[in-house]
């Protein structure tokens, strides 16, 4: 039996954060890694310097969009970005639970549902509720999902994750052989064993 994490053991006053799920994330990061990392060897000699410095910035805002995480206390949901990088990806809300009017699911185009939390309105208002996207990409999505429901009331039994496990799973396989073969690849060009065509290397 595993105990239970960290972040569904309840205290009076703690703030719960719940990242996205570490499968998904660093998924994302290696293929992120896989598609570009060739590229300085394959692109034309002048263009490699920016490649140099262009991949390494474009690893940082991959790293930062997949730190998004949901923080639960005893007031509020919010979604939102880690401090180092929050001022960069602007995004992000908070609605205290009493200001929680509601869950409303959106189908998407690969046969999902997506699930958008929707504000109260007040009384007699004539001003259309906002909507915001509750995430169901994070770690420990039913123990997010328990928190919600305890304190709004609403039922979140039919809310699950996007895609099934499986997918990432394969996604991660996948990413994983492709950066074996390009390490590999690129210990063969060290080693003179293999070379990029020259009308390849010419672009």
């Amino acid at each position: 039996m595993t105990s239970a994490p960290a972040a569904v053991t309840d205290r009076l006053g703690a703030v719960h954060r719940y990242p996205m799920a570490p499968l998904i994330r660093f998924t994302l990061i290696g293929l992120y890694l896989a598609l570009v990392l060739p590229l300085p060897a394959l692109a034309p000699p002048e263009l490699r310097a920016g490649l140099g410095l262009a991949l390494p910035l474009g690893l940082l805002l991959v790293v930062a969009a997949t730190s998004e995480q949901v923080s639960v206390d005893d007031t509020a949901l919010a979604v939102g970005h880690p401090r180092w990088c929050a001022w960069l990806l602007r995004r992000g809300w908070r609605l205290e639970w009493h200001e929680i009017g509601g869950l409303t699911p959106v189908a998407t185009s690969q046969g999902g549902r997506v699930w958008y939390v929707r504000r109260a309105t007040a009384a007699g208002g004539t001003t259309p509720a906002q909507a915001y996207l509750l995430p169901q990409r994070v770690q420990h999505l039913e123990a997010l999902l328990a928190q919600f429901q305890m304190h709004t009331g609403l039922d979140t039994s039919a809310i699950g994750r996007i895609s099934p496990p499986w997918t990432y799973q394969l996604l991660a396989g996948l990413t994983a052989l492709m950066l074996a073969a390009e390490l590999l690849a690129g210990a063969a060009l060290a080693r003179g064993l293999w070379a990029i065509p020259a009308a390849m290397a010419a672009g």
